[in-house]
């Protein structure tokens, strides 16, 4: 029975990696899959999904008028899978659209993604896929600063000091956001 998945974790957490992997199993079996990635995330380029030990692979991109429910519909032969990278970045109504592949189409749909920004707030995607998915997974990782499991995420400015207000989203990587626990989210242990 096919399910709504959402897999968050912060930065570094390998989600990216996951999707590929993922992807790799279904097809090494025969079962076509479909990726998706936001339309805002142009870190390598739009359309790409992009790990940072430098796997990478095309994908659909999402932007605001983006139905994904009517481009898999429109898929022959149906994808086995439908994964989704970034997926923080999604708006309620694409959250509904995942929904109905898996109820009208029956095909799993597996969404990685970023719970809560720099600010600890939820993301519109994430916070609806909280809401609206089958089976809900933590990805873990470490600390930047200590051993502690990272839950949050840092954004820090040019020169490395801690940013706390601004923009929900800002596309960057380790050069602007780490993941920390919540002790180092609250006293980073770098020059404030």
């Amino acid at each position: 029975m096919a399910q709504l998945f959402f897999r968050y974790g912060v930065m570094n957490s390998g989600k990216t990696i996951e999707i590929l992997k993922v992807a790799h199993n279904y097809e090494e079996q025969n079962k076509p899959v479909v990726i998706f990635t936001s339309g805002i995330d142009n870190r390598d380029q739009v359309g790409v999904v992009s790990s940072r030990i430098g796997l990478k692979r095309d994908a659909i991109p999402v932007f605001s008028d983006t139905n994904i429910f009517e481009q898999v519909k429109a898929i022959e032969p149906r994808p086995s899978c439908v994964l989704l990278d970034e997926s923080q970045f999604l708006e309620k109504h694409h959250v509904f659209q995942l929904a109905h592949i898996v109820d009208e189409l029956g095909i799993p749909v597996i969404a990685y993604g970023l719970k809560n920004d720099f600010r600890n707030e939820l993301f519109e995607g994430s916070k609806y896929l909280l809401l609206y998915a089958d089976k809900i997974e933590e990805m873990k990782t470490i600390c930047w600063f200590c051993a502690k499991k990272a839950t949050m995420v840092l954004r820090v400015d040019e020169e490395g000091k801690p940013v706390y207000t601004g923009e929900q989203i800002l596309i960057g990587g380790n050069d602007q956001y780490y993941p920390v626990c919540r002790k180092c989210h609250a006293h980073p242990p770098i020059d404030q």
